[in-house]
């Protein structure tokens, strides 16, 4: 499971799987298959219309009426994945965003994308609104709180911020402590901003990823989370994961709780204790950590703050005869009780 979203009325989800998108109802605990797309399922989105939105490594996006369970629209938005997309809050307009690094020189800088990387669309109709540049591979978007601007990162640790409404890019900055240069087995850069998050007031960006590291094979970076100030016109970080809080893995996915206090950042554990932990939003503190032995794609919170879902995978078991994945997706439901 590559990612997954709460129903309107949060007694189910819809997930993004290696082989569709599937609908698990909670209680009582069931599952089944809506639709495919011709490769892996990056991201989903329910809307409270009851529509139901997916981009996958195909580069389509598909629009699917929950309903009537029948596909309103599809389109072919990238020629490379959909490595991630998200919804404005106020259910207006989606981004998409996609990118191969390929080497563009000696130096193995990236080579300049051969389409948009970014894509601003209009919810309803699925009308792209905007194509806007970025650097190779983009793997994390987000829309601001007040659905004004729309955030990108990249392989290369580079943010880029645009006004939804012109395509004006309005702030960019680099933080290198992302990005890798591997000289062990495979000499290319790797890791990047795998996710990313506006604070509640919107003034500040929340990144994660995971650190520098020399061996691309072996995903020993350092957890880490950054959070920026970019509305100034020279962004400047404001904090950081602590020192003595990190262990290592690729941290995939972010999620602020409903009252703005603190944050979730979970991913995959490579060495350390724990591949979930919360965070509170101002001072970085992580109040508690959690090591789910199983690699955690997305993390989201219900509306009233109650409730914890975590979904991603329990190991990679290898195909059946048929051709059929096995069932190695995960979803687990935390019960939380916030102390003051």
């Amino acid at each position: 499971m590559l990612s997954a979203a709460l129903a309107p009325d949060e007694k189910s989800l819809v997930a993004g799987c290696m082989d569709g998108v599937y609908h698990l109802q909670f209680d009582p605990n069931e599952d089944r298959k809506l639709y495919s797309h011709s490769s892996y399922v990056s991201s989903t989105a329910w809307l409270k219309n009851n529509q139901v939105i997916s981009t996958g490594y195909d580069g389509k996006i598909k629009f699917f009426d929950f309903e009537t369970e029948k596909t309103k629209q599809e389109s072919q938005l990238h020629s490379f994945w959909s490595w991630d997309m998200c919804v404005s809050p106020d259910e207006k307009l989606l981004a998409s965003v996609t990118g191969q690094y390929l080497a563009g020189g000696y130096k193995y800088e990236p080579k300049p994308e051969t389409e948009p990387s970014i894509k601003v669309l209009s919810a309803e109709s699925g009308e792209v609104l905007h194509s806007l540049p970025h650097v190779p591979s983009v793997q994390a978007v987000a829309f601001s709180p007040d659905n004004q601007f729309v955030a990108a990162g990249n392989l290369m640790g580079e943010v880029r911020v645009f006004d939804v409404n012109s395509g004006k890019l309005v702030s960019s900055w680099t933080t290198p402590d992302f990005t890798s240069w591997g000289i062990i087995k495979s000499h290319c850069y790797l890791g990047g901003i795998f996710a990313m998050t506006f604070t509640p007031d919107g003034k500040e960006l929340l990144l994660a990823g995971m650190g520098k590291m020399r061996d691309p094979m072996a995903g020993n970076g350092r957890q880490l989370w950054q959070k920026w100030k970019w509305q100034d016109s020279k962004p400047s970080k404001t904090n950081e994961i602590h020192k003595e809080d990190s262990g290592e893995g690729l941290m995939e996915t972010l999620a602020i709780h409903p009252s703005g206090k603190f944050f979730t950042m979970a991913g995959r554990l490579r060495g350390g204790d724990w591949n979930i932990a919360l965070f509170e939003l101002q001072s970085g503190k992580k109040i508690t950590s959690l090591n789910t032995k199983c690699r955690v794609t997305q993390a989201c919170y219900n509306a009233d703050g109650s409730q914890l879902i975590l979904v991603g995978a329990q190991g990679q078991p290898k195909t059946k005869k048929d051709g059929e994945f096995p069932r190695f997706g995960r979803v687990e439901i935390y019960n939380l009780k916030i102390i003051a």
